[in-house]
């Protein structure tokens, strides 16, 4: 394996695992976050000046203005046959723009859609990838140490932007599959006849066409809180379904289940939704993202 230098913008719940895992592959990470106390440089132009050229930076910052904040600085900081990675969740069309922004100086992009959430780290991340296959084979070194042991958890999705858009499409299906059990725990938590719903749940991990991750993390929320009561029914959306829903009209293609799926997290803002308090808690339970207490 050849060892090479990568410089990481962004050292938050998914950027902080990331140096870890890259790390621990044998790479050396030299990390920025705004963040003194996690960051191994002080500001962009340190990052840059400690890595030898051609230089490979993956940004990892929330999308739109800071990922483009971001962009810009590096634009006038790295050179021609540097590339530029932008693994957060930006949208598609951003990516095609910064790829000319940053092609007009000679320096290379690559979208990378990164799937893992805070299991990451010991699991692996799943990677959709766009972009020109000389800039990907750059990076390539990377994204082997960052996706899961064995043949899946990577795919060169196709031109820039395809690793974003797929990682879009897989989140909307992320939607709606959170809302399908969302739903399914809610009508067993209300009739009379079923005892023991958790248990409903835990059955299905084994030998049912329903089983998965999403499922077994179901099954972790009801342990920790068995009906869920500690929640409040109140789920964020993260944008990607509704860009999902946005491409979907672009394109004519018919997306019932994760329009509805969408739509129904906006209801979660209207009242205190029982389904909203199994997606608040899977999203909880993969993403480590906050989740609201009910009121007392």
């Amino acid at each position: 394996m050849t060892s090479m230098q990568l410089g990481l913008i962004g050292l938050g719940k998914m950027g902080g695992n990331m140096r870890e895992r890259i790390r621990r592959a044998g790479h050396t990470v030299i990390g920025y976050d705004r963040n003194p106390e996690v960051s191994d440089v002080s500001g962009l132009a340190e990052l840059v000046d400690k890595l030898e050229a051609p230089r490979t930076v993956w940004v990892m910052v929330p999308a739109g203005e800071a990922t483009q904040s971001v962009i810009d600085e590096l634009g006038g900081l790295l050179q021609s046959g540097d590339t530029v990675v932008d693994g957060g969740n930006s949208r598609w069309t951003d990516d095609e723009k910064h790829a000319k922004e940053l092609g007009a100086k000679g320096i290379g992009f690559v979208d990378a859609g990164v799937s893992g959430g805070v299991w990451g780290l010991q699991n692996g991340y799943a990677l959709m990838v766009g972009g020109d296959v000389a800039h990907v084979a750059k990076v390539q070194p990377i994204f082997d140490a960052l996706k899961p042991e064995g043949p899946y958890g990577y795919v060169h999705a196709g031109k820039v932007g395809a690793g974003h858009f797929s990682k879009m499409v897989h989140n909307g299906i992320e939607y709606a599959m959170m809302q399908a059990y969302a739903e399914g725990w809610e009508l067993l938590e209300k009739v009379d006849s079923v005892e023991n719903v958790r248990e409903v749940f835990r059955s299905w991990q084994e030998g049912t066409v329903i089983r998965s991750w999403l499922l077994d993390l179901a099954v972790n929320a009801l342990d920790e809180d068995v009906h869920l009561d500690r929640l409040r029914g109140y789920a964020e959306d993260s944008g990607e379904g509704r860009w999902t829903v946005e491409a979907a009209i672009d394109n004519a293609v018919p997306l019932p289940a994760i329009t509805a799926s969408l739509f129904a997290r906006f209801a979660s803002r209207q009242e205190d939704s029982p389904q909203m308090k199994m997606i608040a808690a899977l999203r909880n339970q993969f993403g480590g993202h906050a989740v609201e207490s009910a009121e007392k």
